[in-house]
């Protein structure tokens, strides 16, 4: 009786702190990932006032945020849209893995953190949080822009490939052999490809078998799926993320529409005790020793991706101010880059990874709703600064030859 207790104190506890810091993050319109992280720290390993009763808990609830993370992002999509994204912008694709992985790569290996902490940490620098993006999306009032469609067009593909990339991680961080990582790989791509053949030619059916006008039974049904699926998909060493995220393909219309309104709270819920147990199992004095490259790599990859979305907004023929405002969107980095050093704390490869990735989304998820919103003046005055002005221009037109040749010699020498 008395650890139920203690139980129930401490989880209402972190409940209500959650629901406090949110609202906090609510009236800053600021993004609660980062209170979230700092309330796990604030409370686990080496932490103000550690948690004891509530952490398997806490972890199970852990678990089941991140399921309904990847069920909410495949509830977002068609499987139509998804083929007809990868058709048209898999370039685009390409270049945001090239550009932003490979500093991820590169800084674990320098680190002297071998290849599978590599693979995790590409993977931690190359997925944008496509939550704290579409809200800014929506603060900014952009979703009608005309760059908008070419931001959402790499979200999708990072989604989409995270099918892929997460079963690859979960074999390196078991320790599978190749043959076995082969089919799990295998495995995962087999069933990817089969959800989406089945979803684009018998959604619709899917659809009727699972809707319910009674929204009890609908939530019974979906999450009751979303979790069965997820438990085979483990049990296969896909990953349960993954199972989560075509499930959410293969529902579309009104079912996907309905399912989405009555797992959006439980989403957030399960999504806010998933960053908290991340937090739980960081250690706050194992960030200082890594502060200094978390930064740099913050700094390399915000670079990157506002590369990456000013290079598939020119490929759309968007003007040099959407290109500017897609690359400075798309910095924010989120819950799937921690989900994904997640999945290496829990396997233990590298101790440093965690209180890395911590520090580097803390940096983004801050920085991400100022580059969307400063980039594009801030681009666009620099290029001012370059561009003399037309009455400059009318001037020195305007002026004889030998009055405007030495100016000229010297912006030519600029150029």
């Amino acid at each position: 009786m008395h650890s139920s207790a203690i139980f129930l104190i401490e989880f209402g506890a972190i409940i209500l702190g959650l629901g406090l810091l949110g609202r906090l993050a609510g009236r800053l319109q600021f993004s609660p990932i980062p209170l979230y992280l700092l309330a796990g720290l604030a409370f686990g390993e080496g932490g103000l006032l550690p948690l004891g009763a509530s952490e398997e808990f806490v972890a199970i609830g852990a678990e089941i945020g991140v399921i309904l993370l990847l069920l909410m992002l495949g509830l977002e999509y068609t499987a139509s849209d998804l083929v007809s994204n990868l058709k048209t912008q898999y370039p685009a694709g390409l270049v945001d893995m090239t550009l932003n992985a490979l500093p991820g790569a590169a800084l674990a290996l320098l680190m002297g953190w071998g290849p599978v902490a590599a693979v995790v940490l590409a993977g931690v620098t190359w997925i944008s949080s496509s939550g704290v993006i579409a809200k800014v999306l929506g603060d900014l009032g952009r979703l009608g822009n005309r760059e908008t469609p070419v931001i959402l067009s790499i979200l999708v593909l990072e989604d989409l490939a995270m099918a892929v990339y997460l079963p690859i991680i979960t074999a390196l961080l078991a320790g599978v052999s190749l043959a076995t990582g082969s089919v799990t790989l295998a495995i995962a791509l087999g069933v990817a490809g089969l959800v989406l053949f089945v979803a684009v030619r018998y959604g619709r059916v899917i659809s009727r078998f699972v809707s319910s006008d009674d929204p009890e039974k609908l939530l019974l049904v979906v999450l009751g799926l979303t979790l069965l699926v997820a438990g085979l998909a483990q049990q296969l060493q896909v990953s349960a993320a993954v199972g989560a995220f075509l499930v959410g393909i293969a529902l579309s219309g009104e079912v996907a529409e309905g399912a989405h309104n009555l797992l959006a709270p439980l989403r957030d819920l399960f999504a806010a005790v998933f960053f908290v147990f991340f937090g739980l199992h960081t250690d706050p004095q194992s960030i200082p020793p890594v502060i200094l490259p978390a930064l740099g790599l913050a700094i390399v990859t915000a670079l990157t991706k506002i590369a990456t979305g000013w290079w598939a907004a020119r490929r759309a023929g968007i003007s040099a101010k959407g290109r500017w405002r897609a690359g400075g969107t798309l910095v924010a980095r989120g819950e799937f880059s921690i989900v994904i050093a997640g999945l290496a704390v829990t396997a233990g490869i590298e101790p440093r990874l965690g209180p890395l990735a911590t520090a580097y989304v803390l940096v983004l998820v801050i920085i991400g709703p100022l580059t969307a919103r400063y980039t594009e003046p801030i681009a666009m005055w620099l290029a001012g600064r370059r561009t003399p002005a037309p009455d400059t221009l009318l001037a020195q037109r305007s002026t004889p030859a030998a009055e405007t040749l030495e100016p000229l010699e010297d912006s030519g020498r600029d150029r």
